[in-house]
């Protein structure tokens, strides 16, 4: 049975009965993992070239967002004629799992996912997604304005279920634990958010072997020269939110590197943090998830 998974401006439902065809490519993310990045490198794969045809946000709808009728995004996608990439913030539970398409998991280290997020949150504009949702603005702000360190805590110490926050730390390791449970089907591969920064080309190259899809060998420096973080952080207000429902569309990528919140953590809130992840993942995802064999900096690991 297909869990469905509902916020104030998503709906997993959207999916139910979707009309796959064969060769799509479903991107399946946490929130600020890493989406658009995976989005920009299926797009320059399938076209093979930077000048892209269409803003992202056109070419690679997101499904699960209630502010485009469902009718409006299939249309759009059916009327597409080259290899269809669906971005989805919805976990692979939640998705028909068709034998047609792909399905490509990101991943990124939740505390920096977080911090992140944080930041995201505080350049919405609320008042935009609420005019487009219908949604009361009480329901769409979700984050209190509290300090980062202060919301970092709050949300490590959070404990509800994944059905009720999917971008909280349950949520968060849900997503991930269930797509890590699928790693070896044949339709599924995960990415991970600190491979693609510190080896773009290598990962490229990767995904493009694991989705079929053949590259001269000439085109391959231009390519990976339009995924770099940099210029899509240049190109920020031609990728994304087609909508405006950003007050600056320049600080959607805003730094595009890993351990911000180890500037703000302490020792003892880090330890907070390893133990409570370690409650809702297993050991093995932990450690490729952390890319450490002790997880976290100056806190060794418990023996297994």
């Amino acid at each position: 049975m297909t869990t469905r998974y509902r916020s104030p401006d998503e709906d997993s439902a959207r999916w139910f009965d979707f009309p796959f065809r064969d060769g799509d490519i479903v991107i399946s993310t946490r929130s600020k993992s890493g989406t658009t990045w995976v989005q920009m490198i299926c797009a320059l794969l399938v076209f093979q070239t930077p000048q892209l045809p269409d803003s992202l946000g056109r070419l690679s709808p997101w499904l699960d967002w209630v502010i485009t009728p469902r009718d409006e995004v299939c249309a759009q996608l059916a009327a597409q004629t080259h290899r269809r990439f669906i971005k989805t913030h919805t976990p692979l539970d939640g998705l028909p799992l068709d034998a047609r398409a792909t399905y490509v998991v990101v991943a990124r280290n939740p505390l920096d996912m977080a911090v992140s997020l944080y930041h995201h949150s505080r350049n919405l504009d609320r008042r935009r997604v609420h005019a487009l949702t219908g949604q009361p603005s009480s329901a769409i702000d979700r984050f209190p304005r509290t300090s980062l360190r202060e919301w970092l805590l709050g949300w490590i110490a959070w404990s509800g279920s994944p059905q009720e926050e999917l971008d909280s730390l349950p949520g968060v390791m849900w997503h991930l634990s269930d797509a890590w449970s699928r790693r070896t089907l044949p339709y599924v591969t995960l990415v991970h958010y600190d491979d693609l920064a510190s080896d773009l080309e290598g990962e490229m190259r990767r995904l493009a072997r694991y989705l079929g899809i053949d590259v001269a060998e000439e085109r391959w420096p231009v390519l990976v020269d339009a995924a770099r973080f940099d210029r899509m952080q240049a190109a920020a207000t031609e990728l994304i939110d087609p909508f405006d429902v950003l007050k600056d569309k320049t600080q959607f990528f805003r730094r595009g590197t890993s351990g911000a919140a180890l500037e703000v953590l302490s020792n003892d809130d880090l330890a907070r943090y390893r133990q409570r992840a370690g409650q809702l993942a297993p050991p093995d995802l932990l450690r490729w998830l952390h890319r450490e064999e002790g997880s976290f900096p100056g806190i060794p690991s418990d023996p297994e």
